[in-house]
């Protein structure tokens, strides 16, 4: 830094560095920044155009049952008509969300032996998953005691597994509830593969505020509240600080 002064001092008549105004600027979905040059301020605009995906697995498949190309021209149409762009196919595009990756098909019918099944394969799911992160190194470090106890204490196998998964769910803002937008990264993944995810999540919420509590959480997946410990604002309070070291050092 002192070398990078001097050299300043030592080169008045050079031009000013510039800064790219869109460095740190985070757009949502569908959105991408852009630099307005006449006043040299970054916004956030609808992506142009979307890169032509062939892979079938980029497919999705939307709440209106229409396969879609990929995510992002779903969100960029969403942006289009949200800023009532002409591009904007229609009215019913304005709320079009993903249901689930991949073509859409015919859903099996959820039977009450298959749905009463279905939070014993979801507690090994979680633990499997969990347990697949760590292994590839690729668990967040605010999350690898919660894995390491379930790994060795057969009581928390689960209980832990439920606690990451709902912590990891519950993002910006972390407010102890886990809504229905942020079921998504859980939800779509499954919805071709499980046919019972969808009335399963619809289960977690039985007072039907559209916000799914740790403890509702839970009981849906068949434990016991009393084994159910809150340690989110610890986990992410950890998360939080090393997301801020990272973005300092950069």
């Amino acid at each position: 830094q002192e070398q990078e002064q001097q050299e300043e001092e030592n080169a008045p008549n050079r031009a000013p560095r510039l800064t790219d105004p869109c460095r740190g600027v985070r757009c949502g979905a569908g959105r991408i920044c852009s630099v307005n040059h006449e006043e040299n301020k970054a916004e956030c605009i609808c992506i142009p155009e979307c890169p032509v995906e062939l892979d079938p697995r980029r497919k999705v498949c939307t709440n209106l049952n229409e396969t879609w190309d990929s995510a992002c021209e779903v969100h960029r149409q969403r942006c289009l008509c949200n800023t009532n762009d002409p591009l904007c196919r229609g009215e019913s595009v304005r709320h079009v969300h993903i249901d689930y990756y991949g073509y859409c098909k015919q859903m099996l019918e959820c039977s009450e032996s298959d749905l009463a099944d279905f939070p014993r394969r979801m507690r090994d799911w979680l633990f499997n998953v969990m347990h697949d992160l760590a292994s590839r190194n690729e668990l967040p470090e605010p999350y690898l005691e919660l894995e390491h106890e379930a790994e060795t204490n057969m009581t928390k196998r689960w209980t832990n597994a439920a606690i990451w998964k709902w912590c990891d769910l519950d993002g910006h803002p972390h407010d102890n509830t886990v809504s229905r937008h942020e079921l998504f990264p859980i939800r779509a993944p499954l919805m071709a593969l499980e046919h019972c995810i969808s009335p399963f999540l619809e289960s977690c919420d039985p007072n039907g505020d559209h916000r799914i509590s740790l403890q509702e959480w839970g009981k849906c997946l068949g434990l016991e509240e009393d084994d159910l410990t809150a340690r989110c604002a610890e986990i992410n309070k950890t998360d939080e600080s090393e997301r801020n070291d990272i973005e300092a050092a950069v």
